[in-house]
């Protein structure tokens, strides 16, 4: 019979958590808002006061940044990643999506009936 994992999947993530890191909280609020105003997702939290240690062309930096943690539909992570792209100041916006294998079944329902196919 099948496996597990096959039945876990059959029924693939309709949600996903998505993540994008911004250099304020000026940034990361106007991003926030115009994402749920544009109904690109249900949810936006946003982490203050992040430490961020990345390699950009040959150095190690280390940075204080927001993150923002994005609940919303999977069939909108590209139109999410592009309205990010459009409208953030970095030269290369981190846009990170997972999809959400399991979750509270009403929360869950909710990110559905906010955000459209």
């Amino acid at each position: 019979g099948p496996s597990p994992w096959h039945l876990r999947h059959t029924h693939r993530a309709h949600t996903s958590a998505a993540f994008v890191t911004c250099p304020n909280d000026t940034v990361a609020k106007d991003l926030a808002r115009g994402i749920v105003e544009r109904k690109l997702a249900a949810c936006v939290n946003i982490v203050p006061a992040i430490t961020s240690v990345y390699e950009w062309q040959g150095k190690i930096e280390e940075d204080s940044e927001v993150l923002l943690m994005i609940k919303t539909r999977s069939s909108k992570v590209p139109a999410l990643a592009e309205y990010v792209r459009s409208n953030h100041p970095y030269e290369v916006a981190e846009v990170i999506s997972l999809p959400i294998d399991q979750g509270n079944p009403p929360y869950l329902k909710w990110i559905g009936e906010v955000v459209p196919e």
